[in-house]
């Protein structure tokens, strides 16, 4: 049975959860853990308290980040055209990597994967994304050579493009391209 926690340690756990989403989408997964507690307007010692380690921090709160990416991907099995449900999910994940530096980080590392719920839901996440990326090729639209590794790489670039850019929508443009040169036919 699940201790309750009373109403203040539930206000500060919700508080690092929020303040770490924002730091964290903005520093990357690196972040500093005082300035989490800060902008949760606790100490240290809650922080510690409410999350023992870094890593339990991370799996909090990108494990509802990973599931939205689960998602995504089923929504995109949806769709009734398989080009546009591939081409929707790749830019839905690339727009989510560009917003938040922390799941672009933790998109393309395996770091993570001692954590058996965040192991899990890459699996699949991935799982589903292949899914998508079949169901493309198979409707003729997507290269039949493009593959699994082929997405991991494309995304680390998206990572990368969206990290490094002045610009903002950088990596828009870069998808843009990369998009053209995946179809079979013009787009």
């Amino acid at each position: 049975m699940a201790t309750r926690l009373r109403a203040d340690a539930r206000r500060n756990r919700a508080a690092l959860l929020a303040a770490a989403r924002e730091v964290f989408a903005e520093q990357g997964l690196d972040a500093s853990l005082d300035e989490i507690a800060r902008r949760a307007g606790v100490g240290n010692a809650t922080l510690y308290r409410r999350f023992p380690s870094r890593r339990h921090l991370i799996a909090e709160v990108f494990a509802s980040h990973m599931t939205a990416a689960v998602h995504l991907a089923e929504q995109a099995l949806e769709h009734p055209d398989p080009w546009a449900a591939f081409v929707g999910y790749l830019t839905r994940v690339c727009e989510l990597q560009a917003t938040d530096r922390g799941l672009a980080e933790l998109l393309v590392t395996t770091a993570f994967d001692d954590d058996e719920r965040l192991a899990a839901l890459r699996v699949a996440a991935q799982r589903r994304a292949v899914d998508v990326l079949i169901r493309a090729q198979r409707a003729g639209r997507l290269r039949s050579d493009f593959t699994r590794d082929d997405l991991g790489l494309l995304m680390m670039a998206n990572a990368g493009v969206a990290q490094h850019s002045a610009d903002p929508h950088a990596w828009r443009r870069q998808l843009t391209l990369v998009i053209g040169g995946l179809g079979t036919r013009p787009v």
